[in-house]
């Protein structure tokens, strides 16, 4: 926490606003909006709900399919199981790790072809990395099928001097715990369609009809964000500028002492884009570095580091089994590559610099024993 986020608290605690309505809530989602340069944004309890909305709004429905990138944490695609539909996983590209246009053609034309399209496509910002978004959008808009941009991992990062989340028809935010910032759990929906989000915010609060009675006439869920989290997020988004600058500082620290062994390759920024750096990734040459990822991360947990693997493929889950998929190339699956040799490493803004010493002395360590 920032300690900014007390007087916000405080406010809600104050004018006995607690629920999933009041000041800090209005506030918070046009703080956001403005940050980010949407027309609007509808403050929701998780990044998942967003999605859950956004397909809700394009009229997502059994036997619909939607497009999304397979490398990504599950709850990119739980939403379309939400809805009936069925996700069609597209493969990431070698450069920034994510939806491949070579893939993602392919898999329009095998649609195509079959007369049917998909409702949407989720794009997925990963590790607060823009994707190819001109290549992706001119496949997309060719198609005439809307983007749904997953951004819960970049708010922030930049494409050609546009943010993050306000390229598609809805953009998404996550505000969990381990985000860049944080209300404990939370999310955001954003667009310019301004009627869109008032639909959004009717369908998040138990789609009730103007009535002095409790009176339904459309599936709503509930799914608004409380006035207390929001004066978290409000006092977070006041450090966001910060914590974007610790993220970016923590990943050239590493960059700059790893970059020595060869058979470490960071995930680099596209040409044009600017990333937030929310977790510093890199992948090993196994064969090169003498080491697996596994014993890499057997030996940071003894030293009490906590490290992750990258997220492993959704087409590889037991739960989407027999899904769809598009490589991209035909026999090449980058995605599965990435997984297979990637790592997270621990990327806190906390962080001291005695902390990433730390991790940085069990890599070497590890990497010139092997040698």
């Amino acid at each position: 926490m920032s300690g900014k986020e007390m007087k916000y608290i405080q406010e809600a605690f104050d004018s006995n606003w607690i629920a999933p309505l009041g000041f800090n809530v209005d506030e918070f989602e046009k703080e956001f909006a403005n940050y980010i340069g949407t027309k609007g944004a509808v403050a929701v309890s998780s990044g998942t709900a967003a999605i859950h909305l956004a397909l809700s709004l394009l009229e997502v429905k059994r036997g619909d399919t939607v497009f999304c990138s397979t490398l990504t944490f599950v709850a990119s695609a739980n939403p379309i199981l939400y809805q009936g539909a069925e996700p069609v996983f597209i493969d990431s590209e070698p450069n920034s790790w994510n939806m491949s246009p070579v893939a993602l053609k392919k898999a329009f034309e095998d649609a195509d072809r079959k007369g049917k399209l998909p409702k949407a496509v989720i794009i997925v910002q990963l590790y607060g990395q823009s994707a190819k978004m001109d290549e992706l959008q001119s496949i997309c808009n060719a198609y005439q099928v809307p983007i749904i941009e997953d951004a819960a991992e970049s708010l922030g990062s930049k494409y050609k001097g546009k943010f993050s989340g306000t390229f598609g028809e809805y953009g998404i935010f996550s505000f969990n715990g381990n985000k860049i910032i944080t209300t404990s759990g939370g999310g955001m929906l954003v667009s310019n369609h301004q009627e869109a989000l008032n639909k959004a915010r009717f369908l998040a609060t138990q789609a009730r009809d103007p009535a002095i009675h409790y009176q339904h006439s459309k599936l709503g869920f509930n799914y608004r964000l409380s006035n207390v989290l929001a004066g978290i997020g409000r006092g977070q988004l006041e450090v966001l500028d910060e914590r974007i600058r610790r993220k970016r500082e923590i990943f050239q620290t590493y960059e700059k002492e790893l970059k020595k062994f060869s058979c470490i390759s960071f995930l680099k920024e596209l040409k044009d884009s600017f990333s937030n750096r929310w977790l510093t990734t890199l992948t090993i040459n196994e064969n090169q570095a003498g080491v697996t990822v596994e014993e890499i991360l057997k030996a940071f947990e003894k030293e009490n580091i906590e490290a992750r693997p990258i997220w492993k493929p959704l087409h590889l889950q037991p739960l989407f089994k027999n899904i769809p998929y598009y490589p991209h190339h035909k026999d090449v699956s980058i995605s599965e590559k990435i997984f297979s040799t990637g790592i997270c490493l621990p990327s806190g803004t906390s962080m001291t610099e005695v902390d990433q010493n730390r991790v940085i002395n069990c890599i070497e360590r590890l990497l010139c024993h092997s040698h």
